[in-house]
């Protein structure tokens, strides 16, 4: 492609804008830091976010947004939910019409429920929106460990455009064209992966993490489904294989910041020792919200808010999951009913 423009000096943007100028494209890196700028470009390196990892000198990074998108055909967002709009709102004013935007931003935007694609229909209608998502921690795929990804869209052109410009012998991408599930996958996991750290710091158990994943699994999907999303995207990469990754390794940050809570630390020191943005705060309160509005039972959701905001004991994580004296394991087989309040 003529140009790629990648938006955002974090980990996954780092690997990201590598990927695709390992593959011979000239890539635009983007960032706020002038400092990190001058860093990549002399260096090849990344140190803030990605030590060691050694970068291509096609990519070239550049704080100018006009220099970063200005012709580019294909630009990848990879900026925290709270910034997105902002972000985008410069984009637009430089890329060109008809360049396609894809989300890498597992969050959602606060005040409206807004997803990214929303964010970025709403900012570029006339742009072809794709979001990208999955187990994608950015240390791993910086060292080459076979990792697998989603690009959904329902644009055909933008779904093959990316996995060619994403493709790598160890970073495989996969399609999907259900953008609302994808990203509500992405977003809902942090929550999950909170509740995984704080348990796992408390002494719980394999069995323990176990339940949680499979329960956690259940509310993606009900919560999901009663906001248009098919419940069996939940079942693939960006959904289960999200999941289970973030709330098995402290390489996830929200995972960082269950386990600083189980220790003992406020919400507010766990968000200052992980010193990174951790999504599912943020999202844990926005779906809580959601939630209650529709109806829709999320026993975790309720039990992890309940402790971040309202100060009750930490054990009740764990006591919620046995609230319900009905008790449905799988909650796919329910093709065209609604979901009741049982888990």
């Amino acid at each position: 492609m003529s140009k790629i423009a990648v938006i955002g000096g974090g980990s996954f943007g780092t690997v990201v804008a590598n990927i695709i100028a390992l593959n011979g494209h000239d890539v635009q890196f983007w960032m706020r830091s002038n400092e990190l700028v001058s860093e990549v470009n002399e260096i090849q390196e990344n140190k803030q976010y990605l030590p060691g990892y050694s970068l291509s000198k096609k990519v070239v990074a550049t704080a100018n947004m006009s220099d970063a998108v200005k012709k580019a055909s294909l630009i990848f967002v990879a900026v925290p939910s709270s910034s997105f709009r902002e972000v985008v709102k410069q984009i637009v004013v430089f890329a060109p019409d008809d360049a396609m935007l894809i989300s890498t931003t597992k969050g959602i935007e606060p005040g409206n429920f807004k997803l990214m694609s929303q964010v970025l229909h709403e900012e570029s209608p006339s742009s072809g929106i794709g979001v990208l998502s999955g187990p994608n921690l950015a240390k791993e795929i910086a060292s080459k460990h076979p990792t697998g990804t989603v690009i959904a869209s329902n644009n055909e052109q933008i779904r093959e455009t990316v996995k060619d410009v994403l493709r790598s012998d160890t970073f495989r991408v996969y399609t999907n064209d259900d953008m609302f599930g994808i990203e509500l996958g992405g977003s809902l996991k942090n929550i999950y992966a909170i509740i995984a750290g704080l348990a796992a710091s408390i002494g719980t158990g394999h069995n323990t993490n176990s339940m949680l994943v499979t329960r956690a699994l259940a509310e993606m999907a009900r919560f999901g489904r009663e906001l248009g999303a098919d419940p069996m995207t939940f079942l693939g990469l960006a959904g289960v294989g999200d999941l289970v990754v973030t709330c098995s390794t402290p390489l996830s940050r929200n995972y960082r910041i269950g386990q600083a809570l189980g220790e003992g630390r406020s919400i507010e020191q766990a968000l200052n020792e992980v010193d990174q943005v951790a999504e599912g705060v943020n999202t844990l309160k926005l779906v809580k919200e959601k939630a209650d509005e529709l109806g829709v039972y999320m026993p975790l959701v309720n039990g992890l808010y309940r402790i971040i905001y309202d100060g009750q004991p930490i054990n009740d994580i764990v006591s919620s999951l046995t609230l319900s004296e009905e008790a449905l394991d799988v909650e796919f087989a329910a093709k065209d009913e609604k979901i009741l309040n049982e888990i």
